[in-house]
């Protein structure tokens, strides 16, 4: 009698309470079998808390689902689910909710969409349909999410989208970790952070910090620069990025590639490690170094380690390698700003045309002026130029001008049989129209041999020795001698057979042919000067000290003496005389050097 009339009266109660809207607790079962976790002390069961209605459908299609509606209210560990309707299954310990469901985690977590199914054993959440789901400032979008309770994380396999302060992450797949706080996003992944676009296939994302770590091939597309890379780390909080595994960065006319790449976009430091490759396309040059550090606020920049500069703006390329290479950059963001690049310690330069090596060397974008220093050498065909200090000024980047200053010395080599044509003095001038030597001239104490060819049988006649104070050479565009002046000079004539053994070289007479780089590789093997090649060390004069005392001024009668008897240190005072003294016949067909109209690249 008790097994009939027990389920009648449980029925009676359970309809009472659904007609006078009451709410209902449902008393826990027994552990399910096959969960993923060992049994807890924590009360695991899903409670009712309340429902408008609720109702067995023991004939329908959930015989097992108690059917709850209007204001529904689930609990479980701590969780709050809300919803329209649902369908509770005692014996599982799981619920399948219907509209407004809203489940709530604590104080930092909360998830909305239209359906949900949530298993209390599995500690487990599907949800469907218009999914938010935010957890402190993170706000993740979707229509198909899984949320694992034990394991804190986040899926969505369907397409979702990850909102954190100014960064958006659109993705196919991904997941996120409420732990920890980090998302990986699969397939198609986009993050949009202000004008910046980063697009991959694969992203780890770390909320705390903002930081984006892409694998793969991935692009990063930011105001006209382009950055690729297979493993990069980029702090939307910070614009700090660090780039592995040969990264690129394009900024519109110029190209940065390296091993490792840093920037800061805060202070404009940028680092590269690693056979870094750095291209101007629009200046048409190209640096090579092991290790490059630019800073784009101030414009100083530093290059070591195999350090290789290519300048590809005249048909054929320049090579020019120096142990470091560092750009300053003065008048920063203004009209009149310009550079200088210093390139020191074994500098060594090679074009198919001209070759040059010196220890150190500055250019001056203000001047368009190229100074080497310290036993330069420069070679053009068979012609060796030297000095204490070699001027180069450019048009273009093509060559208008070189000053060599302080024992210059140029030697040209006749023949096979040791014969030079040689040229020294205290400085030498060259002057060129469209890269062509048009002029050149030397001055003071110059000394000249000369070997005068036949032009036709090409052999050597005699040879010229010449002392003279100021000399002038004229070219034709083919670089052939036209014409010599010279003031006031004495000289002699020997043939081949009679010249004298002082006079075949000059006292200053080198050539280093040995020294000169023989291709683009030879410029990274660094061959110096013999010390008997070296130039020699001249003390210049120095400013005369002021004596007080009369007896002081008597032991010092140089510093006294009358300003004729002093020494003559301006070299060009006589080129100014010999212009004024040039006879009238000569000058009516030597074009005057310091009339820019005659050389209009001067």
């Amino acid at each position: 009698m008790h097994r009939s009339i027990a389920p009648l009266a449980i029925l009676s109660l359970l309809l009472a309470a659904f007609l006078l809207g009451g709410d209902i607790v449902a008393a826990p079962l027994a552990p399910a079998k096959g969960k993923r976790k060992a049994a807890s002390k924590k009360d695991d069961k899903v409670y009712l808390v309340h429902a408008n209605e609720l109702r067995y459908d023991l004939f329908g299609t959930n015989p097992d689902a108690q059917i709850a509606k209007g204001k529904v209210h689930f609990l479980h560990q701590g969780a709050h689910l809300w919803c329209d309707s649902a369908y509770y299954y005692e014996k599982s310990n799981s619920v399948k909710a219907f509209g407004h469901v809203h489940f709530k985690q604590g104080d930092t977590l909360s998830l909305n969409c239209d359906i949900a199914t949530y298993d209390g054993g599995e500690e487990l959440m599907v949800a469907s349909k218009n999914v938010v789901l935010k957890h402190r400032r993170q706000t993740l979008y979707t229509d198909s999410l899984t949320y694992d309770r034990l394991y804190k994380t986040a899926y969505f396999v369907e397409g979702g989208k990850l909102i954190d302060g100014k960064d958006k992450l659109v993705s196919d797949w991904g997941e996120y970790s409420t732990s920890s706080r980090q998302a990986v996003f699969y397939f198609d992944v986009k993050l949009f952070n202000g004008s910046r676009l980063v697009t991959t296939d694969t992203l780890y994302y770390d909320t705390p910090t903002s930081v984006a770590h892409v694998v793969g091939p991935s692009k990063v597309e930011s105001e006209g620069s382009t950055i690729e890379t297979i493993d990069g780390y980029f702090n939307t909080k910070t614009d700090q990025a660090k780039m592995y595994g040969r990264s690129t960065v394009v900024d519109k006319q110029k190209t940065i590639t390296g091993d490792s790449l840093f920037y800061d976009d805060n202070t404009g430091e940028s680092e590269g490690f690693g056979n870094v490759v750095y291209i101007d396309n629009e200046n048409k040059n190209e640096l090579n170094c092991e290790h490059l550090i630019y800073n784009e606020q101030q414009g100083y920049g530093y290059a070591t380690d195999n350090a290789l500069v290519k300048d590809f703006s005249q048909r054929d390329t320049l090579y020019m390698h120096g142990d470091s290479i560092k750009i300053f950059t003065f008048n920063i963001n203004t009209d009149s700003v310009y550079r200088k690049v210093h390139c020191f310690r074994h500098v060594r330069a090679y074009r198919t045309d001209v070759q040059a090596i010196c220890d150190s060397l500055v250019f001056n974008s203000q001047d368009s002026c190229m100074t080497m220093y310290q036993d330069p050498v420069v070679w053009n065909m068979g012609r060796q130029l030297l000095g204490e200090v070699i001027r180069v000024y450019m048009n273009d980047s093509t060559i208008r001008m070189a000053h060599v200053e302080g024992q210059a010395l140029s030697v040209e080599k006749v023949d096979d049989q040791e014969h030079f044509n040689q040229i020294s003095s205290k400085e030498m001038k060259a002057f060129f129209i469209d890269g062509k030597i048009n002029q050149a001239i030397s001055y003071g104490n110059v000394l000249a041999v000369y070997y005068p060819i036949d032009e036709k049988d090409t052999t050597i006649i005699v040879m010229d020795y010449t002392e003279t104070d100021t000399m002038k050479m004229y070219f034709s565009p083919e670089r052939k001698l036209e014409k010599i002046w010279m003031n006031k000079a004495t000289g002699t004539w020997y043939p081949l057979t009679q010249i004298p053994p002082n006079r075949l070289k000059l006292e200053q007479f080198a050539w280093l042919d040995n020294l000169r780089p023989l291709d683009k590789n030879d410029i990274f093997v660094w061959r110096g000067k013999e010390s008997d090649a070296k130039l020699k060390v001249i003390e210049r004069h120095s400013a005369p000290l002021q004596k007080l005392e009369g007896k002081e001024s008597e032991e010092n009668p140089v510093e006294n003496a009358p300003a004729e008897q002093l020494p003559d240190e301006n070299p060009l005072t006589a080129d100014d005389s010999a212009i004024e003294n040039l006879p009238t016949e000569v000058s009516e067909n030597v074009p005057d050097v310091n009339n820019p109209d005659n050389h209009s690249d001067e």
